[in-house]
């Protein structure tokens, strides 16, 4: 059985650097220190985390949101997910992200939410603090 993820996060920085830092390779190597792939296109493939996530492109709208089909190398053979993030600029010119995270294997849910939160949207708020 899958289960959706909802996160929502915000960012003291602008649209356009946390969506950097989620569709830009070097981006997001620097930031999780695990080699990154990303297409910039739509249909194109992509690979984070040193290969553990793989998936493709499925919709990009330059600043404001990105929709991946993904999978974690422990999900069950065939299985994606669907991994869509919103970006919304904020009154005081941070982001507000709203991610949801669909079809995720119920036994991964914890692992997955975590990974969310400590290999990305921590390390993002300390890159755009310091």
């Amino acid at each position: 059985m899958c289960k959706t993820i909802k996160q929502k996060v915000k960012f003291k920085a602008p649209p356009a650097d946390i969506y950097r830092f989620l569709s830009d390779s070097r981006a997001q190597t620097e930031l999780t220190g695990l080699e990154a792939i990303l297409s910039k296109k739509i249909g194109g493939s992509f690979s984070a985390l040193a290969g553990d996530v793989s998936g493709v492109i499925v919709d990009l709208l330059p600043p404001l949101r990105i929709v991946q089909a993904w999978r974690r190398s422990d999900f069950p053979d065939g299985i994606f997910s669907m991994a869509s993030f919103h970006l919304k600029p904020t009154s005081d010119g941070g982001t507000e992200l709203v991610l949801t995270h669909r079809g995720v294997p119920k036994e991964l849910i914890p692992a997955v939410e975590a990974g969310w939160r400590e290999k990305f949207w921590g390390r993002i708020k300390e890159r755009i603090q310091t």
